[in-house]
């Protein structure tokens, strides 16, 4: 499995954001795949996922109520979307995919087998 997340840049203060994470070599019907990110000098902080049912998970963060996770089959490729940035949301994005059968999103970023590059966000105020 292969990842590709793209979509970053820099954007101003209350602008949003979607971004892109197109996989290969496995059908997100395989797949979970979740969204990390990591800000200069802190820790991983696991964002939202999505099962291999399609089914979203959104636990309790600085980014619940302003973020989506969807997916388009078709183009296997899973989006990331966040409203309302803000400065502290400056930050390198990463997906990350797994093959575990179960529908279990985990928010362990070592749980998971794949990662993509990362796609670094940029908010000015």
């Amino acid at each position: 499995v292969q990842l590709q997340a793209s979509g970053g840049g820099l954007v101003q203060a209350g602008d949003s954001l979607r971004l892109s994470c197109a996989a290969s070599g496995r059908p997100l019907t395989h797949l979970i795949i979740s969204w990390f990110r990591q800000a200069p000098g802190k820790e991983r902080e696991f964002l939202t996922g999505i099962t291999r049912s399609g089914r979203s998970i959104y636990p309790p963060s600085s980014v619940k109520g302003r973020a989506t996770i969807s997916r388009d089959d078709a183009k296997n490729t899973v989006y990331f979307q966040m409203n309302s940035l803000q400065p502290e949301d400056t930050a390198v994005y990463s997906c990350a995919a797994d093959e575990d059968s179960s529908e279990t999103v985990m928010y362990n970023g070592l749980q998971y087998e794949y990662w993509g590059q990362g796609t670094l966000v940029t908010v000015s105020s």
